[in-house]
């Protein structure tokens, strides 16, 4: 299920707009392909991001995948929950959307927000790249 409220990039990260916040993490087909989540490591608060700047990396049993940051901003929190037990990691993989968020930023640009496919566009870019 693509949730209709949210912005995707072809990376598989989500963003939901909250006032001048963006919140971002990755997709439920981005942790499928990756498995079992089990370390991630997030970019310190106050560090700015330019839209497609890798901002981290999340970590499963299969591989290391690069996270990308879908808009431009500064990063105003990390869900240190995640950092500070590993453990937790999989809420990643249980809520991808909710709990399992991964920075958020405070948006330098929101209007960049129109070069994201919305959830309709996401779930046919998938459907495509599938054959």
């Amino acid at each position: 299920m693509v949730p209709e409220s949210l912005y995707y990039t072809k990376d598989h990260e989500w963003v939901r707009l909250e006032g001048g916040e963006g919140v971002v993490g990755i997709t439920a087909h981005a942790q499928q392909e990756l498995g079992d989540i089990v370390f991630v490591e997030l970019p310190e608060v106050g560090r700015a991001l330019a839209g497609g700047d890798e901002f981290g990396t999340v970590e499963s049993v299969k591989a290391v995948a690069e996270v990308y940051a879908p808009l431009g901003g500064e990063v105003v929190a990390i869900n240190q929950e995640l950092v500070e037990s590993p453990e937790r990691c999989a809420t990643i993989n249980s809520d991808p959307y909710g709990q399992g968020w991964l920075i958020r930023l405070r948006l330098s640009a929101p209007a960049e927000v129109s070069g994201l496919m919305t959830a309709a566009q996401y779930a046919q870019y998938l459907a495509e790249a599938k054959h």
